[in-house]
């Protein structure tokens, strides 16, 4: 299989506008006759079915919430990242596109990411115009403040809910929609499977969460807006909820999945404090504007720390090793994440963490409170300290916050090309279920920027140029493709097959299921986390088959057919699983280092990611070949011709 990307010739900076002038387009009669399945209501999701729907096409939208505005959006707290240079402190579109591309390690596409650049102001006049209430200055100007991987202040926000007020933003356009009959919203839905009609992406089963119903959707085209994979490793700061069914299903179909091995993780965590924790809590990575991060310098002073023998306040300024400023005094404390991570785990392992496990570092706000009054920090992170004090039970105002890094995001995704759609025609990928636009290492900020500009400025013309050049409605005249179509019914079929044999395995199961899930996640964590080795991946992958031999002849499912969770979650560890050992397999084939995959085997002697351009220099597609057959990769190679391959500095 050749991987074509897609990517438009001529200028970097016109590739965009270029290609939108030479798109067919759908007339606003015939838009109303092409049904959009929209499945998820995050940012991606909700701003391409109001976009969509805005435009004229018949759109129904699935969630797996209760309301689209629950949606994992909403925890998003720093902020969105955008090239308007309102500081006049030299930021410029390519400027934002080189931040873009060097945090991720110069693994991902230069025309993807520079479009994302260039549409990122558009996307802040959009939700100004909706009413988002960004931070403003004392003039009535935006705010912007940083974020790591970056020299400049870009990053507009609101306090910490930025996520939040951009999804309600979304969501009012969304319910706009939907009052005006242009979309039909069905909630507490999981899509289980992708219907591929004559080899084009056609519809979807999806089962109602409630009644346990299996339910047939027939559309001209279907959006996968379902994030990312980040729960294959249980702990992480995605909610429960958040699974890679949708995608992986979709890929069983068809669909390449792209770097899978591409994870990451977040430095500003709340530290796991049980075994009876579902989720971690992220603490925005904004915090370390003004937070300085550290640890005691000496063995003694941790370890008195570590047994409640010393407090922060006791460990003396000469004895305190702010190593994040030490090591990188170009960007300090605002250093990528992956580098932020890896350096939190550099000095726990040195025996330096700063709570009972020894996992923890300080995010310090003492200076802050000194330089800015405590009313200053409180206007900038009040519901971030809030927060924080109600979960630990300590005041960040009195004492340093105490922070591990944990999974956050997943940059790899389904592989898709430059209209965002995947190797299965008709089936597009938007946000982080796609691996298009963050390489390696995803920067601080630009997660919302993504799910934006694909919803609202990419998908409803590459959508409609897909339409137009299928010419559906000719083809379909007399004999158009509904769900009495026989393949819906075999796809249904055979989920119905997969359902009930999970629940006949299950009746007389000994074991929790989120037993075996927390073993799955301590594996993941302990071969496919920060640090990996081809000894360890290696002996990861003789452990995806015990576990799933486990789940399949132990897991304990009660017979309900309506509401179980335990079904729903029995069928998603299953998923987990095989994206595991693909991950696992993805990082054992990828013999370098790059931003958040982090080979020991690979580093240069200062311990830093070590590339191999010359021969890593490609997207990994992942081919899917059947239960119990290795998967087959395919490569997409990296052409850069804008940007000087260098390895990455932010000393």
């Amino acid at each position: 299989m050749i991987l074509e990307s897609g990517i438009p010739s001529g200028p970097l900076q016109e590739k965009w506008s270029r290609y939108k002038e030479s798109m067919k387009l759908v007339s606003p009669a015939n838009k109303r006759k092409h049904t959009v399945i929209v499945v998820g209501s995050g940012l991606a999701g909700a701003s391409a079915a109001a976009t969509l729907g805005e435009l004229g096409y018949k759109v129904k939208c699935f969630c797996i919430q209760d309301s689209p505005r629950r949606a994992h959006s909403i925890a998003a707290q720093g902020g969105i990242n955008a090239n308007k240079n309102y500081p006049y402190d030299g930021d410029s579109t390519y400027r934002l596109f080189y931040d873009t591309i060097k945090g991720g390690d110069y693994r991902s596409r230069e025309g993807n990411v520079y479009r994302l650049a260039e549409l990122s102001g558009a996307i802040i006049d959009q939700c100004v115009a909706q009413g988002v209430p960004f931070a403003r200055e004392y003039g009535g100007e935006l705010g912007n403040r940083s974020f790591g991987g970056a020299q400049v202040s870009r990053t507009f926000y609101a306090r910490g809910q930025t996520g939040q007020q951009l999804l309600l933003g979304a969501y009012g356009a969304l319910n706009r929609q939907i009052e005006a009959g242009h979309v039909t919203m069905y909630s507490r839905r999981e899509m289980l499977d992708l219907v591929v009609v004559d080899g084009k992406a056609r519809g979807i089963i999806s089962r109602n969460l409630v009644t346990g119903e299996l339910e047939k959707f027939a559309g001209h085209a279907v959006l996968l807006c379902t994030g990312g994979y980040g729960r294959a490793f249980f702990l992480s700061t995605n909610a429960f909820n958040s699974n890679g069914t949708a995608a992986w299903r979709a890929h069983k179909r068809g669909a390449l999945f792209a770097n899978p091995c591409y994870v990451q993780i977040h430095p500003t965590c709340i530290p796991a404090s049980g075994d009876y924790q579902s989720k971690l809590t992220l603490m925005s990575e904004s915090l370390r504007n003004d937070g300085r991060v550290w640890v005691p310098r000496e063995i003694e002073d941790a370890k008195a720390v570590q047994e409640g023998r010393k407090k922060a306040k006791d460990i003396t300024p000469d004895r305190r090793w702010y190593y994040l400023e030490e090591k990188y005094p170009s960007f300090g404390n605002l250093v990528p994440r992956d580098v932020a991570s890896r350096n939190a785990k550099l000095v726990c392992d040195q025996g330096l963490g700063v709570n009972p496990t020894g996992r923890a570092v300080y995010l310090d706000f003492e200076d802050a409170i000194k330089r800015d009054g405590k009313d200053g920090v409180a206007d900038k992170y009040g519901n971030l300290f809030d927060m924080y004090a109600k979960i630990t039970g300590e005041n960040p105002y009195e004492m340093p916050m105490k922070i591990y890094p944990a999974i956050h995001y997943t940059m790899g995704g389904l592989w898709v090309d430059y209209n965002l759609m995947t190797t299965v025609p008709g089936l597009f990928a938007l946000g982080e279920a796609n691996f298009s636009d963050h390489g390696a290492n995803r920067l601080g900020a630009s997660a919302l920027m993504q799910g934006l500009a694909d919803g609202y400025f990419v998908a409803p013309h590459t959508v409609g140029n897909y339409l137009a050049n299928s010419n559906f409605l000719a083809a379909e005249l007399k004999t158009p493709i509904t769900e009495e179509h026989p393949q819906f019914d075999k796809v249904m079929g055979e989920v119905q097959a997969e359902i009930t044999a999970t629940l006949e395995a299950g009746k007389n199961g000994t074991k929790s299921v989120i037993d075996i899930y927390r073993e799955l996640g301590d594996a993941m964590y302990d071969y496919v986390g920060m640090e990996r080795t081809e000894e360890g991946l290696k002996k990861v992958l003789t452990i995806f088959p015990k576990l799933m031999a486990d789940l399949k002849e132990n897991a304990r499912v009660p017979q309900d057919t309506d509401f179980n969770k335990y079904l729903e979650m029995t069928a998603r560890i299953k998923d987990f699983i095989e994206l595991g050992e693909l991950m696992a397999r993805d990082a054992l084939d990828r013999k370098e280092s790059c931003g958040g995959h982090f080979r020991a085997e690979s580093q240069t002697p200062e311990g830093e990611a070590k590339r191999d351009d010359e021969n890593f220099t490609y997207a990994a597609a992942w081919e899917w070949k059947g239960e119990g057959t290795p998967h087959e990769l395919h490569k997409e190679a990296l052409v850069f011709e804008n940007v000087k391959l260098t390895q990455r500095s932010y000393k």
